[in-house]
């Protein structure tokens, strides 16, 4: 993971320590604006996503439109300043949940463009499509750090150079997070709520398989008793 942060442009390197220290969907982390880091409180609101509707973008609440607290780590924090610094958050201006043109007064009122001060934006200072990073800036960090195979040859038209792979992307750095609390002894209830999951059972079915030793705390701690 710290491998693929390296093999990251400076820019773009944030995105995977929000990712990985935060949980957040890959949406999510790209509509992250500086107003929904608290640094005193140390929490950070996710508030919003950015989703591609019929190839635009647009700002939304987040999946199951459930906008929720995440605890910021001292780590992360650091690194969202240090970001900052270096690269100052940029007003992005968005339609809201649809991009369409609205045909009614309440669509209008409710598409209305909003505007965030973005934590990362593209070279061009816009907001970031997801395909294009995922082709060209993660999958050859991950190729670049080792993760993946390099890339043999791109497309005769450049459209697409690398391949959809759920299992190498950005969601990865989620089910790190997950599992990384999870193997630290984070209730799953507590997991359940920083993932914005509404079930914490879903969040245990699906995340159970990331502690192999899990079971043996229980008996240590039985060990204790009868030792």
């Amino acid at each position: 993971m710290l491998a693929v942060r390296e093999a990251l442009p400076d820019r773009y390197q944030v995105l995977l320590v929000i990712g990985a220290g935060l949980g957040l969907r890959q949406g999510e982390a790209l509509a992250l604006s500086a107003d929904d880091i608290d640094f005193e409180e140390e929490v950070v609101h996710v508030r919003r996503q950015i989703k591609m509707v019929r190839a635009k973008l647009c700002f939304a609440l987040p999946k199951g439109r459930k906008v929720r607290d995440v605890p910021l780590p001292t780590s992360v924090a650091r690194a969202i300043r240090q970001h900052m610094e270096k690269f100052a958050p940029v007003p992005v201006t968005l339609p809201w949940d649809d991009p369409a043109p609205a045909a009614t007064l309440v669509e209008a009122k409710h598409r209305r463009p909003r505007t965030y001060s973005l934590l990362v934006t593209g070279r061009e200072r816009k907001a970031i499509n997801r395909n294009y990073f995922n082709s060209y800036v993660w999958k050859p960090a991950l190729a670049a750090a080792g993760v993946i195979a390099p890339l043999e040859g791109g497309s005769a038209d450049g459209a697409r150079v690398w391949e959809p792979s759920r299992e190498h992307g950005f969601h990865a750095l989620r089910h790190f997070f997950a599992s990384e609390e999870l193997e630290a002894g984070e209730s799953i209830v507590s997991l359940a709520r920083w993932l914005g999951h509404s079930d914490p059972g879903f969040t245990l079915r699906k995340y159970s398989h990331f502690l192999p030793r899990a079971g043996a705390r229980g008996s240590a701690a039985i060990d204790v008793i009868f030792a």
